[in-house]
């Protein structure tokens, strides 16, 4: 259900994905699979749909034809998509709500490779954080819990004590793996599509404060 003001979370550190989650990169998304999708004969709508919250070369490995490389395809996608910036926007209260944690409570899990992370990161105007983890931190991709539990140990915590905002399925069940409470981000997912979620809109209303060495997440009230 949407985070109603007065339903606080507590969390040791913040973990965030980031399409979808910090930053809004879905018109350059759609314009390099579309791409790719049209050159080997592929449904874009299924290509997409399977994309989201997944590293390029799981979707190109997955989508790939028969006698094509799908490393060779995926770093291509991958520079693609390292010089289109256009129409990368954050998510609105995004940067006054990372600006309001203590640098070392949270951290970014992108499946994103680190290139692309730090050029989607600056043009969106995201502070960044002493810890990101990208598609090169981790041997399997999410739905796999292994990029939320690296990043929560680098922190010095547990997965289980961290809060991970997601917007994706893939990401929402990493996070859930790893033994992390998540919350949704309603910007991939439609809010009808969120059942059984705890989700936001964007970052405009919440707000985050340090209690008995916890963060409190909420909506004041």
């Amino acid at each position: 259900m949407r985070l109603e003001p007065g339903n606080n979370l507590r969390a040791k550190a913040l973990l965030f994905d980031m399409d979808g989650t910090l930053l809004i990169s879905k018109a350059v998304i759609e314009r390099v699979y579309r791409r790719w999708a049209a050159l080997h004969g592929l449904d874009p709508e299924v290509l997409l749909a399977a994309s989201h919250g997944c590293r390029t070369i799981d979707t190109v490995t997955r989508f790939c034809p028969p006698g094509v490389d799908a490393v060779s395809e995926a770093e291509r996608l991958a520079r693609e998509e390292r010089e289109d910036v256009a129409g990368i926007v954050p998510i609105e209260g995004v940067v006054e709500f990372l600006r309001s944690l203590p640098r070392e409570r949270w951290a970014v899990v992108t499946s994103a490779d680190r290139g692309l992370a730090d050029v989607r990161l600056q043009a969106a105007g995201i502070p960044l954080p002493d810890i990101i983890i990208t598609a090169e931190d981790v041997s399997a991709g999410k739905p796999d819990p292994e990029g939320y539990a690296k990043a929560a140990r680098l922190l010095g915590f547990e997965p289980a004590e961290t809060i991970v905002f997601e917007d994706a399925p893939a990401g929402l069940l990493a996070g859930r793996n790893a033994g992390a409470r998540t919350l949704a981000l309603a910007t991939t997912l439609r809010p009808d599509e969120l059942a059984g979620e705890d989700w936001i809109s964007d970052y405009r209303a919440i707000r985050a404060r340090e209690e008995g060495g916890d963060l409190v997440v909420g909506i004041p009230g």
